[in-house]
């Protein structure tokens, strides 16, 4: 997608969901006085200078900006291009242990694992940069990690939130875990309990606004094991047509949120 179509797309997004387009149907169930566009993958960092260029165009168009990954790419260079005009960060990160990142597949096409001292280091700069800026955590609850003890990363890198997930199978169950499990997981962790959103898989169904790369609003189908159903492109029909095409459950999506110490809505 050209720079030119970004821009566009992200106006009409910004257009059809801003806090003053009463017109909007979720205006009956919600309310929200700012935008926040969540960057996530796959792996956002993959798009190097085009990433950048899509949060500044972002921000220029109205829109809060936060971004997942999982820190592979994101270099000093690049945390410093990028850290002035994010509101939050957000870190995909399961395991402390080498072996079992390599097992979940977090490792380059070079098959290079991310160091923690260097994660601990370029969060640091990240802060140093932009003091305003709210860390999250992202952990996948799955076969591979949920005997693990993450409590001393979590007090290492100090997230402002921590989401724990549980693994959604859309395709392949092999990593699948689970009731007892997960939440043996969760209560492990219970002492962040403060910092904590715990998702499981069906909290993930229609509760999610989700725009995919070729424009299209998606969800997760609610059977799970049939993936993902797409709305037709947002620049073709507009946005509010193309949100129309999908169901969306408003009180699910609500119920992820609350106020946050430093006043905003977020979790």
């Amino acid at each position: 997608m050209s720079y030119f179509m970004i821009r566009s797309l992200l106006t009409e997004l910004f257009r059809f969901f801003r806090p003053g387009n009463h017109s909007n149907p979720l205006r009956k169930k919600l309310s929200w006085k700012a935008l926040r566009l969540n960057l996530a993958g796959g792996e956002p960092s993959i798009l190097g200078e085009r990433l950048v260029e899509i949060v500044q165009a972002a921000r220029e168009v109205g829109f809060r900006v936060s971004l997942i990954s999982n820190a592979s790419r994101l270099t000093p260079l690049m945390i410093r291009q990028l850290a002035p005009d994010l509101t939050c960060l957000g870190i995909s990160l399961d395991s402390a242990v080498a072996a079992t990142n390599r097992e979940i597949g977090r490792f380059d096409g070079k098959g290079r694992l991310l160091h923690l001292s260097q994660l601990v280091e370029n969060l640091r700069l990240a802060r140093q940069l932009n003091p305003e800026l709210a860390l999250k955590l992202n952990t996948v609850v799955n076969r591979r990690n949920v005997r693990e003890d993450l409590s001393h990363l979590a007090d290492e890198l100090r997230p402002d939130r921590w989401k724990i997930l549980r693994m959604l199978p859309i395709t392949d169950r092999s990593l699948a875990v689970s009731d007892e499990e997960f939440y043996t997981f969760v209560e492990r962790h219970r002492r962040f309990e403060p910092i904590q959103c715990v998702e499981d898989n069906e909290d993930m169904c229609e509760s999610y606004l989700m725009v995919d790369p070729y424009g299209r609003f998606f969800q997760n189908h609610t059977s799970l094991a049939q993936g993902y159903i797409y709305s037709q492109p947002v620049l073709l029909a507009g946005a509010g047509s193309a949100f129309s095409d999908l169901p969306f459950d408003a009180d699910r999506f609500q119920s992820r949120y609350t106020v946050g110490a430093a006043g905003g809505i977020q979790r």
